[in-house]
């Protein structure tokens, strides 16, 4: 890793790591490690919440949960291959990905614009768009993994 910021722009308390050329541990070094494995964990925590509020409020984050849950039962009961597995959890992981966001872009046009205004709107258009089309490749690449077990 290269350190190319003043040492303040990285750490605010602690030791930088180039400070203890020989990886001798003393406890404000795993004072450091603890914190930043609390920080982690504290993201993680932040990341669930997010889940969980768009799976709670967003009735198409439920439609991808139902479908997520039924491709994953249809992939251990036709028993498809480790490639197979990778492009479906690619597929699932895509279409999570753009309705998260959308999600969130829509929260935040919404606390910014109350007020319906046609470059809002668009952008929500764009948003819902990019979900679309994720659930379009989605479904093409199921269509691949799974037609050839269920036509054969």
């Amino acid at each position: 890793m290269v350190w190319d910021q003043p040492r303040a722009l990285y750490h605010v308390r602690g030791p930088h790591p180039l400070d203890n050329p020989d990886n001798s541990t003393d406890d404000s070094s795993m004072n450091c490690l603890a914190k930043f494995l609390a920080a982690r964990l504290r993201s993680f925590g932040f990341a669930l919440a997010g889940l969980g509020y768009a799976i709670r409020q967003e009735g198409n984050a439920r439609v991808h949960l139902l479908a997520t849950v039924l491709v994953v039962a249809a992939g251990l009961g036709l028993g498809v291959s480790r490639l197979e597995w990778a492009a479906l959890a690619a597929a699932i992981g895509l279409v999570w990905v753009a309705e998260l966001l959308n999600t969130a872009l829509e929260i935040l046009c919404d606390y910014v614009e109350p007020e319906k205004a046609e470059p809002i709107r668009r952008a929500k258009d764009v948003a819902a768009a990019g979900v679309l089309v994720a659930a379009l490749a989605a479904a093409g690449i199921g269509a691949l993994v799974f037609w050839p077990y269920l036509a054969g």
